[in-house]
């Protein structure tokens, strides 16, 4: 359930919305002491509480000394050392009173989490459009592009989010794989996707049970031969591959996917499974570490997944919506 939306909210930061935390019961009695114990990664809090940077529930700068009741509301602003620009660009499609759809270009997250927070679309986005209630209707992983919607009012947030709860929305992925003659095309991947508890919890895993992900694949082209050898771990293949099927994995291919349900890395895992995975992938079938934070971008090999086109009949007005990326994958350029 979602937290009741409060009277008051404080202006955005360079397109940063505020934070806030409701104080619990616990042996603290200053502000000083809530905020340093429920919120410890956050080493500033005497400067931050200096500065008149935690706001009370009307928006009054709290002092570090003051009591802390239970129950109280605190406002803070997410704070992290200066992003360096993720250099590619959003293309917003379309903008009116309730919707906004852009074309999300790959590597740029969609929400501050962990390193990033002004290289996020949805900072990007309330900075560029001014909206500070914008919220993403669905989600993109970082390094996938295309087309993506938020919504601008909450007042009819919920009606367009229950969209998705409900199946009405048709997504439309395009995406470059190997090709492998013994397989088949159009097809319906069907298989039972969770996520583990483990140190591979990053990874979708496919296991027995009752399919809850479930994805029509048609081949769209064969791309030419000219390209790459597919890096392909031979060991992540099915049981059932032959000599002859690996030998096939050669050349790459342009496939078109429709996700009929929408499970986390869905698309990624399901090709993965049956010996295709993704050009680019750094997480399936084998997953790659991630570069320190001090390294040096890697913009080289972008993950060939894009969101192609979404579509739905509008909960308010009735009218059919069709938004379509105008970008392209790298190898089928």
């Amino acid at each position: 359930m979602s937290r009741p939306r409060p009277a008051w909210t404080p202006p955005l930061r360079d397109g940063v919305s505020a934070s806030r935390v409701a104080v619990t019961p616990g042996p603290w009695v200053a502000v000083a002491d809530f905020l340093s114990q429920r919120l410890p990664l956050v080493g500033d809090w005497p400067e931050r509480l200096a500065a008149g940077d935690v706001l009370d529930a009307h928006g009054r700068p709290l002092a570090a000394h003051e009591p802390c009741s239970s129950g109280a509301v605190l406002w803070y602003w997410r704070a992290l050392p200066p992003e360096p620009r993720i250099p590619f660009e959003l293309e917003v499609l379309h903008q009116d009173e309730h919707l906004v759809a852009v074309d999300k270009p790959h590597f740029l997250p969609v929400i501050p989490r962990g390193r990033y927070l002004q290289e996020t679309v949805l900072v990007r986005l309330k900075r560029q459009l001014g909206l500070p209630d914008l919220v993403p209707m669905h989600r993109l992983d970082r390094e996938t592009a295309g087309v993506m919607l938020f919504t601008v009012q909450p007042a009819s947030r919920h009606a367009y989010q229950s969209l998705l709860a409900t199946h009405q929305v048709r997504k439309v992925y395009e995406a470059v794989a190997p090709w492998r003659e013994s397989l088949t095309f159009p097809m319906t991947l069907q298989h039972r996707l969770e996520e583990p508890a483990d140190e591979r919890f990053m990874q979708m895993q496919v296991v027995p049970g009752e399919p809850n992900a479930h994805t029509e694949v048609e081949l769209i082209a064969r791309l030419p031969c000219g390209g790459p050898a597919v890096e392909t771990n031979t060991s992540a293949m099915p049981a059932d591959h032959t000599p002859s099927a690996r030998a096939a994995l050669h050349h790459w291919a342009h496939y078109r996917l429709r996700p009929l349900t929408g499970r986390k890395h869905q698309l990624r895992a399901q090709m993965n499974a049956i010996g295709l995975p993704l050009r680019g992938d750094r997480l399936y079938p084998e997953l790659l570490p991630e570069p320190a934070p001090q390294a040096p971008a890697d913009y080289s090999n972008p993950l060939q997944l894009l969101a192609r086109e979404i579509a739905f009949t509008d909960p308010l007005t009735g009218a059919r919506r069709c938004f379509t990326s105008r970008r392209s994958l790298d190898a089928t350029q």
